[in-house]
């Protein structure tokens, strides 16, 4: 963990009781050694002019209330990165919103992030112009997208017709929508379709037309939907029944052993230095595309039909760049 964040995990700690707390409890909570913990008592009281106070009676460490009763606040920019992007993607989400149902409620919200964006003692004032959040491959959610959201949340279920990319055809269908899924920048409805009677995925911008019915929606247990929607790789659904069995360079290996490809995935180095990242999936469509990306730098050991289909994407490619240098 970063010094930086430790320290911010010092202060929410300490600000947040009434009581001492004792150093283990504290080496406990920030994971840390006695001399790291008591370092950071040290930066965080002598640095920062934290009011740390060790209470011998209880044998801990507080905050000692200012002459005013007001509480110590960190001073200059204490986010961390998880805090600062959110803050960032609510704030470019607010911008973007059209006026409809929840406007006044989001209201008193988006002036709430605005102002915190502009507090100069945490330093933000620059933030939409220093801190960029790039989307790739975003799609519009179409029109349909608020009557999806509603039926969803008021549990009804929901007519559609729906035209597939892969198969180019258009189909109507009465689906249970389960719940609405944002993946790489894109949105998804996970539902109960009842023209199949099993779990499906639909690209919400390839619904072509929703009605919301008055029928109430079945409802699946959370369980049974992340089993099917979330053991396999990608947005491709259905349980996993394979493992991908990647290597990677030990150039390339710097970065993806940083990644996270699969919440299940197993990694680990190689005695040569190269990376083996072993990957759960069912479809094999959107895995061989972000294989394909890594080119020379990786090798897919198995199963034996997906080295086939990198290799076979590999090989048109090859043909194709061919017939343009004979041309």
């Amino acid at each position: 963990m970063d010094k930086f964040d430790r320290i911010y995990d010092l202060h929410r700690l300490l600000a947040g009781r009434r009581t001492p707390l004792p150093l283990t409890d504290l080496m406990e909570r920030l994971s840390c050694s006695r001399s790291t913990a008591l370092r950071l008592i040290a930066l965080l009281k002598d640095q920062l002019g934290a009011p740390i106070v060790f209470d011998h009676d209880i044998g801990g460490y507080r905050y000692q209330p200012g002459p005013d009763g007001r509480a110590y606040e960190l001073p200059g920019l204490w986010f961390n990165a998880q805090e600062l992007q959110a803050l960032l993607v609510f704030h470019r989400l607010m911008e973007g919103l059209e006026p409809g149902l929840l406007a006044e409620h989001l209201a008193p919200l988006s002036l709430r992030i605005t102002e915190l964006l502009a507090h100069k003692r945490l330093g933000l004032s620059q933030a939409a112009q220093r801190i960029r959040i790039l989307g790739m491959a975003a799609r519009s959610a179409g029109d349909w997208f608020r009557v999806i959201a509603s039926a969803t949340l008021q549990r009804c279920k929901l007519e559609i017709r729906y035209h597939s990319r892969s198969k180019d055809q258009v189909t109507h269908r009465v689906v249970s929508p389960q719940r609405l899924t944002r993946y790489r920048d894109n949105w998804y409805l996970d539902v109960q379709d009842h023209l199949r009677n099993a779990l499906r995925s639909f690209s919400v911008d390839r619904i072509q037309h929703a009605l919301e019915l008055e029928e109430r929606a079945v409802d699946v247990p959370e369980a049974d939907l992340n089993e099917y929607f979330a053991s396999a790789y990608g947005i491709f659904s259905g349980k996993s029944n394979k493992t991908a069995v990647l290597r990677f360079t030990p150039e390339r290996a710097r970065w993806v052993a940083d990644e996270r490809w699969h919440p299940q995935q197993v990694g680990q180095f190689l005695t040569d230095g190269r990376y083996e990242l072993r990957i759960p999936y069912r479809d094999a469509r959107e895995l061989v595309m972000d294989v394909l990306r890594h080119g020379a730098e990786v090798e897919v050991v198995g199963p034996e039909h997906l080295q086939q289909a990198v290799a076979n994407e590999l090989e048109r490619a090859a043909r194709q760049y061919g017939r343009g240098q004979r041309n």
